[in-house]
């Protein structure tokens, strides 16, 4: 039987559109899947090429079924990493699994109960700085509401401003770097000559400092505080023994960076749904509501908010945060008839995957009844926004538990007016809003 050909998209194709790759890829990959059908490869130059694919079902073989075949890419285990650490989202093999085992009890949804009360005060402290009856960009707002859960749900209330600043600083810097080497990889010679890249790691090195004497302080204090710290520094290997400090202070590194940014773009787009659909806030309002009557404590709030979650859900769908996720197999494979060469570089994009028209109705419509409590699309390939097999983003239910704290509070206290035009996006590492300006009304 003959194999399938992968079909190709030219280098010198990819070069002619490099300016509009560099300032948004998506269209480009769209015209090719239209194009050349649900993978394709796209040479990036000599002897360089990316299988892009929307095919669900080889996602689902790639980062389940086979996932024993398959590692993360250098563009997270060494890119990243040099910024961020060996923690949890870069790490790989036998390291990741032992520090997975470690902190997952941390992410246990009894853990993440003791943790409510600060997530909550977070959001509402953050929630009241939106300015009324004038038009704002809700992502700062946003932006801040999840740096601000992430660092309490942390550290409580041991780190002051100053501090938290610019820990937010670093981070988004960093981002922000590593989009330019991977979005300009010709020009990975001058980012290093230049110095562009000793001067944000050099950046990371300042994080960690800071990292370290808030962990030095923790220890001093002989306080417990109850959170992630708490459990980090409580958490101990098979041997017995606790996580070493540099290994502590990398997965705290994660932590700001996986557990702001997706969570912070979620709720702007989730924000800007709403003004576009002014009967899904009523239904929220409703649900807040009688929520708030009948429930007694957070969690049971949480549980609650059954409508509320849909509109996660389905926020998370139309504008998946992870809007692509990378592997690289270790040995020859092959999927329905086509060979997958050993070293492959496959990027599966979530944000085709979560509109196909082969799986969904009306895929570009907003719609949070498609995710009801029976609903087979939780449960399917078509609908991944944590990622999917032993590598699902461990904090899944911290997001979600955040973000519908979120949505609820911010729709009980305002109404979004109005408003028609466009939802705009800025794919950088992940998929952020673009221009998310809105009008707020106290309630």
């Amino acid at each position: 039987m003959s194999k399938k050909e992968i079909p190709q998209v030219s280098f010198f194709r990819f070069l002619k559109h490099a300016s509009n790759i560099l300032k948004n890829p998506l269209p480009f990959h769209h015209k090719n899947f239209e194009k050349y059908g649900d993978s394709f490869r796209l040479n990036i130059g000599p002897a360089k090429s990316v299988i892009f694919s929307r095919n669900a079902y080889l996602a689902e073989y790639v980062l389940q079924k086979n996932q024993k075949n398959y590692s993360k890419s250098p563009i997270q285990t060494k890119d990243l990493a040099k910024y961020v650490g060996r923690g949890l989202l870069t790490a790989e093999g036998e390291h990741w699994k032992k520090q997975r085992k470690l902190i997952q009890p941390a992410f246990h949804k009894k853990q993440l109960a003791l943790l409510l009360e600060s997530i909550h005060t977070a959001i509402l402290t953050e929630l009241n700085k939106i300015e009324t009856d004038t038009e704002i960009d809700i992502f700062p707002v946003f932006n801040d509401l999840a740096f601000q859960t992430v660092v309490k749900s942390l550290f409580s209330s041991a780190v002051g401003s100053k501090e938290i600043q610019r820990l937010q600083y670093i981070t988004e810097a960093a981002q922000k770097m590593l989009v330019k080497e991977l979005r300009q990889p010709y020009k990975g010679w001058w980012f290093k000559l230049g110095g562009e890249i000793k001067k944000h790691t050099n950046l990371t090195d300042e994080a960690r400092i800071i990292l370290k004497e808030l962990v030095k302080a923790r220890k001093a204090s002989g306080i417990r505080e109850n959170d992630l710290l708490d459990m980090l520094l409580d958490a101990r290997y098979e041997d017995g023994n606790e996580m070493e400090e540099e290994q502590l202070i990398d997965e705290i590194l994660i932590l700001f960076t996986a557990g702001h940014e997706t969570t912070s773009n979620a709720l702007t787009f989730a924000a800007q749904l709403l003004a576009r659909n002014q009967e899904s806030q009523d239904i929220i309002l409703e649900e807040v509501q009688k929520a708030k009557k009948e429930t007694h404590s957070l969690m049971e709030f949480i549980q609650a908010c059954g409508y509320t979650k849909k509109v996660v859900e389905e926020t998370m769908r139309l504008y998946p945060p992870a809007y692509f996720i990378d592997r690289i197999n270790k040995e020859d494979d092959e999927f329905e008839g086509t060979k997958i060469p050993k070293g492959s570089n496959l990027l599966f994009s979530f944000h085709e995957i979560h509109k196909h028209k082969a799986h969904w109705v009306e895929p570009e419509k907003f719609d949070p009844e498609r995710f009801s409590e029976t609903d087979p699309y939780l449960h399917t390939p078509f609908y991944a926004p944590f990622g999917a097999g032993p590598r699902k983003c461990i904090g899944n239910n911290f997001a979600m538990f955040e973000m519908i704290l979120a949505v609820a509070e911010m729709v009980g206290n305002y109404k979004i007016e109005e408003k028609s035009t466009l939802i705009e996006i800025l794919p950088l590492i992940t998929l952020k809003p673009k221009n998310a300006v809105l009008t707020f009304q106290n309630r």
